[in-house]
């Protein structure tokens, strides 16, 4: 598998699970409401199901959050290697950059 092809690959990856970290947190406030909603009805079951509730909420944030840091610390590292690597070799990166910018106008004249 060629170096292009894994670099897309990590990207579409980390795409999918930035939106799946932000969907994920739009799920945790929606229960969250409803948690709070529903605080005021009594019995002892619907106060068992919103402990319970809570409690994987809370181990869910948890988990998202070191998933975000995760996601954010291999972002920020894939970022200096990639500012490593046009120091390095600036002319093969202005090469690689015009090939890119001619396949998206191509892509983009067919329309």
């Amino acid at each position: 598998m060629s170096t292009k092809n894994l670099s897309t690959e990590t990207e579409s990856a980390d795409v999918t699970k930035e939106q799946l970290i932000n969907d994920f947190k739009v799920v945790v406030a929606d229960a969250e409401a409803l948690l709070k909603a529903t605080a005021g009805q009594g019995g002892e079951t619907m106060a068992a199901a919103r402990a319970k509730i809570l409690e994987s909420l809370t181990a869910a944030k948890e988990k998202m959050s070191d998933a975000e840091h995760a996601l954010v610390a291999r972002t920020k590292a894939a970022a200096k290697a990639t500012d490593e690597y046009v120091h390095v070799h600036p002319w093969q990166s202005i090469g690689i950059a015009a090939s890119i910018g001619v396949v998206i106008g191509l892509l983009i004249g067919r329309r």
